[in-house]
C-alpha cells in the first residue's frame, strides 16, 4: 500500500511538472526583439525555419556572425544559402556551418568549441520553442558565464492550449519532457562531481606542508 501512494505521488509529480514544461514552452513565443549580442546559433532541426530566424536576425544586426550547429555532412553550402533567398552575401561572408553534432550534447559542444575560438561572451540561441529549455540546459553546461538570449521558433502544433488531446503534439511534448529531465539530471551530476573535485583539490592543497624558506 506505501509502494503505491509513493508510485502515485511521484507519478502525480511528474504529471505536474510535465503541464509546467508546456505552459513554460508555449510563453517562449512568439519571441521577445533580442538585444544586440555576439552572434548568434542555430540549432539545425526537422524544418528550415530555424535557421531562416537566425539568418533574419543577422540581417537586423543583432551579432556579427552565425553558426548553424548539427548540418548534415551531405547536405552543401548552396542548399542552405538557398533557403535563405536574398541573404547570399551576408551567408557569404557571415555564416559558419558545424558538421561534427548529432544531437543537442553534441550542438552545445560544437557551439562551445566555436563561441570559445571566437571570444563571444554573448549568443542569441535560435531553435524551436519545445526544444529550447533542453538546449539552453545543455549550452549553460558547456559554456559557463556566457550569456543566453533564447529566441524561439514556434512549433504550430503546439500552439493549442489543449496540446494534450492530439496524439502527435501530446508525444513530442512528453518524449521532449523526459529528454529535459534527463539533460537536468546529467548537468545536476555534471556539477556536483566538479564540486566535490574542486573540494578535494582544496583540502589536499591545504593538508600539503608549507617548505621552509632556505
Amino acid at each position: 500500500m506505501r509502494l503505491l501512494t509513493v508510485i502515485g505521488v511521484v507519478a502525480l509529480i511528474w504529471l505536474v511538472g510535465l503541464f509546467a514544461f508546456a505552459h513554460r514552452v508555449r510563453e517562449l513565443t512568439p519571441a521577445d526583439d533580442p538585444a544586440r549580442a555576439d552572434a548568434i546559433v542555430a540549432l539545425t532541426g526537422p524544418s528550415a525555419e530555424r535557421v531562416n530566424a537566425a539568418i533574419r536576425l543577422l540581417e537586423q544586426g543583432k551579432g556579427e556572425r552565425v553558426l548553424i550547429s548539427g548540418v548534415n555532412r551531405e547536405v552543401r553550402r548552396q542548399e542552405l544559402r538557398e533557403l535563405t533567398p536574398g541573404s547570399t552575401k551576408l551567408f557569404n561572408c557571415c555564416v559558419d556551418l558545424g558538421f561534427e553534432a548529432e544531437d543537442t550534447v553534441g550542438n552545445a559542444q560544437e557551439i562551445a568549441s566555436w563561441a570559445r575560438a571566437k571570444g563571444y561572451t554573448h549568443l542569441i540561441v535560435v531553435t524551436s520553442d519545445y526544444h529550447m529549455p533542453r538546449s539552453l540546459v545543455e549550452l549553460r553546461g558547456q559554456l559557463p558565464g556566457v550569456e543566453l538570449t533564447p529566441f524561439a521558433v514556434s512549433t504550430p502544433s503546439l500552439d493549442n492550449a489543449r496540446w494534450w488531446r492530439a496524439v502527435v503534439s501530446a508525444r513530442r511534448m512528453t518524449l521532449e519532457y523526459m529528454k529535459y529531465l534527463t539533460a537536468l539530471g546529467r548537468e545536476g551530476v555534471r556539477r556536483l562531481t566538479r564540486d566535490r573535485s574542486t573540494v578535494r583539490a582544496v583540502a589536499a592543497d591545504a593538508d600539503t606542508p608549507e617548505k621552509a624558506p632556505a
